[in-house]
């Protein structure tokens, strides 16, 4: 059986190296996310896979939260993040800057996530509320949508690890 590695044998960044480092040119958009937990949780995704940004949108708890870097373990600290109040106008934005939007959402127009390709632009990921998904507004204004394909009883996962799953698939394909 092999043995397990130390942290210190891991080689991960510091936070200030991690800082300076090349980021993957991948954003998400968290809209309306009610568990700090979750937030916390999209935030340590988000440093695994060195992407760009996170932007908090409408009531989604933001640093410095007790519950959010409980489950961050330091992500908080490590990623570049922003609060936009509306997140109409920072998709408007982000557009204008030429990122592509996908949200990741059940729609009538979704693709299975694994049909997603590497897109040439930035792309920014939004993820809903978890109850509501994304607003209908917001998904007017989205580029596409895509869907993780599920096989059981469930029409959703926790959007932590819907997050996780769409950042891995993502980065993985940009990567090489």
């Amino acid at each position: 059986m092999p043995d397990k590695l130390h942290l210190t044998e891991l080689n991960r960044l510091s936070i200030s190296d991690f800082k300076l480092a090349a980021k993957r040119s991948v954003d998400l958009i968290l809209l309306n996310i009610r568990s700090a937990g979750n937030v916390g949780s999209m935030f340590r995704s988000a440093d695994a896979f060195c992407i760009n940004k996170i932007w908090l949108c409408g009531i989604t708890p933001q640093p410095p939260d007790r519950e959010l870097s409980k489950t961050a373990l330091g992500a908080d600290q490590s990623m570049s993040w922003e609060y936009r109040s509306d997140a109409i106008s920072l998709v408007r934005e982000l557009k204008q800057q030429d990122y592509r939007i996908i949200a990741v959402e059940h729609t009538t127009a979704s693709r299975p996530l694994n049909d997603l390709r590497p897109i040439t632009q930035p792309v920014a990921f939004v993820m809903g509320n978890e109850v509501f998904g994304v607003d209908n507004p917001v998904l007017e204004c989205c580029d596409s949508c895509v869907e993780i394909p599920q096989f059981g009883t469930k029409h959703s996962l926790n959007v932590s690890v819907c997050a996780g799953i769409v950042l891995w698939h993502y980065t993985h394909q940009i990567q090489g």
